[in-house]
Parts: C-alpha cells; sequence; structure tokens
C-alpha cells in the first residue's frame, strides 16, 4: 500500500523536495476501525521518534482522526521547530471544503461500513459543528477493507467503488468527492467513471475528486516553505 502512493506524490512534481516513506515495523495490516488505528499509532510512535529531526514535515497516510497526528504535534521537537504535521483525512477536508462552490457540498466515499459512523463524528470534530449538513453530504463505503481494494477481483472493487459514488452523488449538490482510504489513491478513474454515469458527461466531470495524500503533501510543500 505504501508503494502505491509513491507514483502520486512524484506526479506533483516538487522536485526540490525530498520525500522518504515510512511503513509502520508491525501492528496492524489493515485499519478498519478505530482500535487498529490507535494500535497502530502506539506500533508507529517508538520508530519516528528518533526520526522527527530529520523532516521538515509529516503527513500520516491513513484516513482517519487518526492519533498519530495529534501525538505528533505534541512532541517537544515538533513543538519546539514548529514543523508542520497533518494526515490524509485533514488534508482532504480542508482542501474539499476550499474548492467547492458556496452551495456545494463534499463527499467520503469510504472502506468498510463502520466507517460511515466514524468518518461523520470526525468530520464534525475536525469542523467544530454539530451540524454540517449543507456542506457535508455525508460517507458512503465499498464495504471492502484496505488490503481488499488491492487484494479482491478488479470488477468487484471497480463496481462498489462506483456504486458507493453514486450514493454520495445522489445526496444532491456534491461539488467534490474524498477518497476515504490511504488504498484508494490512484482509485480516481472509478470516481470519474461513475459521477459521469450518474450526472451526465457535463456534471460529472465538473465534480473534483480530491485524493488526501496528494492533498497532504500539497499543502505540507506550502507549509514549509511559508512557515506556515
Amino acid at each position: 500500500m505504501t508503494d502505491a502512493l509513491k507514483p502520486l506524490v512524484d506526479a506533483l512534481g516538487f522536485t526540490e523536495t525530498q520525500h522518504d516513506y515510512f511503513t509502520a515495523p508491525s501492528g496492524p495490516k489493515s485499519i478498519n476501525d478505530e482500535t487498529d488505528a490507535a494500535e497502530s499509532a502506539k506500533h508507529c510512535g517508538p520508530a519516528l521518534l528518533p526520526l522527527l529531526d530529520k523532516y521538515d514535515g509529516f503527513l500520516t497516510a491513513c484516513y482517519s482522526q487518526h492519533p498519530l497526528v495529534p501525538w505528533l504535534k505534541a512532541q517537544p521537537a515538533i513543538q519546539a521547530s514548529g514543523k508542520p504535521v497533518t494526515g490524509i483525512f485533514e488534508s482532504s477536508v480542508s482542501t474539499s471544503l476550499q474548492i467547492i462552490a458556496p452551495h456545494q457540498k463534499f463527499g467520503i466515499v469510504s472502506t468498510g461500513k463502520v466507517w460511515e459512523d466514524i468518518l461523520n463524528e470526525a468530520v464534525e470534530a475536525f469542523l467544530g459543528v454539530k451540524v454540517v449538513s449543507t456542506r457535508f453530504a455525508g460517507v458512503e463505503t465499498t464495504g471492502l477493507n484496505a488490503t481488499e481494494l488491492h487484494d479482491a477481483p478488479p470488477e468487484e472493487v471497480r463496481k462498489k467503488m462506483m456504486d458507493a459514488t453514486k450514493r454520495v452523488l445522489k445526496k444532491g449538490d456534491v461539488g467534490a468527492i474524498c477518497l476515504g482510504c490511504a488504498g484508494m489513491s490512484g482509485m480516481n478513474e472509478m470516481v470519474r467513471e461513475a459521477a459521469i454515469e450518474e450526472l451526465g458527461e457535463k456534471e460529472g466531470k465538473a465534480v473534483r475528486i480530491v485524493d488526501g495524500v496528494m492533498a497532504g503533501v500539497a499543502w505540507l510543500e506550502g507549509a514549509m516553505r511559508t512557515e506556515f
């Protein structure tokens, strides 16, 4: 899964920035709920501590309110230096809100059904409001976990991705769809195909598809160079 992210980051063209990749040395193979996320943070933390002085910015590539994001921000080395830290969830939500029109909403396509409530609550917590229906169309899921997105038969993955996308779009005035799992990186074409089938050529092509990994790397690039 980590290797699948590399071409997307390279495609951004930030050639003057070095991007290195870290995979947890142990822990859950797939993060399928908040318990898995917490467990993965426990495995990542000790291995990341020696690296905090080496890098200028950090992106947590798990689509959730992953505890590694606040944990990294709380580390003395990060606080003293002001190095930017974000996650792909946070990056995709903030990017979506900036690119859609004032009357539009954004939605999320994610993996297992358990993520519907988790991500709905995460969006509310991130935005600091309880009622976000005017800007947020909600979460629809494929029923596949992160590893199954790559291991299941391609035709099954395509169908489930497209069906979930169409359910989001049926909620009306959806201007952006977030790929709600790092394992979905590179699956933009399936979402686009579903959007065109559901809305027609013109409106379907106008829907923005937000990859959290690309959004996160792009935000970090700006934050590092502007020293925000």
